[in-house]
C-alpha cells in the first residue's frame, strides 16, 4: 500500500495515469531509445521528488503512473518529461529527426489514488448520517 505524502500544511496522495505518443504515432520507442527514454523519465522523476509507481514504454506510446506533490498538475509533470525526453533522444538518435517533432501535442490524464470512485461517492455520501 501506498504512503501518503506529509508536509506542513497537507497530506496528500496524488497519483496520475499519463499516456503520450510519438509524433505520427510512429513505432520508435524500441531498442535503445526505450531504456534512454526509461532512464530521462526516472532522472526526470527524481529530480522533481516524482515517485514512479508504474512505468510501460510500448513502441508507439508510453504508459506512467507517477505521484506527485499536491501542487504538481498533470501538464506539469508531461511538459517535463515529454520537453527533456525529446531533447535529448533526438540529440543522442539522430533517426528521430527524421519527424518533426518527437511527441504529439496530446496525452491522457487520469487520477487515482488507494480508493475506488465508489469509495469516496459513499464515503462522501454518509458524512451527514
Amino acid at each position: 500500500m501506498q504512503q501518503y505524502r506529509k508536509s506542513n500544511h497537507s497530506v496528500s496522495m496524488v497519483n496520475y495515469h499519463l499516456v503520450w505518443t510519438p509524433k505520427r504515432r510512429k513505432k520508435v520507442l524500441t531498442g535503445d531509445v526505450e531504456k534512454r527514454l526509461r532512464d530521462i523519465i526516472w532522472e526526470v522523476c527524481q529530480g522533481k521528488e516524482w515517485v514512479v509507481i508504474a512505468l510501460e514504454i510500448m513502441p508507439d506510446h508510453v504508459h506512467l503512473f507517477v505521484n506527485t506533490p499536491p501542487k504538481v498538475a498533470a501538464h506539469q509533470v508531461v511538459k517535463a518529461i515529454k520537453g527533456r525526453s525529446s531533447r535529448l533522444l533526438r540529440q543522442e538518435f539522430p533517426i528521430l529527426l527524421k519527424l518533426p517533432s518527437l511527441w504529439t501535442h496530446s496525452y491522457f490524464v487520469s487520477t487515482a489514488g488507494n480508493l475506488s470512485n465508489t469509495t469516496v461517492r459513499r464515503y462522501i455520501e454518509n458524512q451527514k448520517k
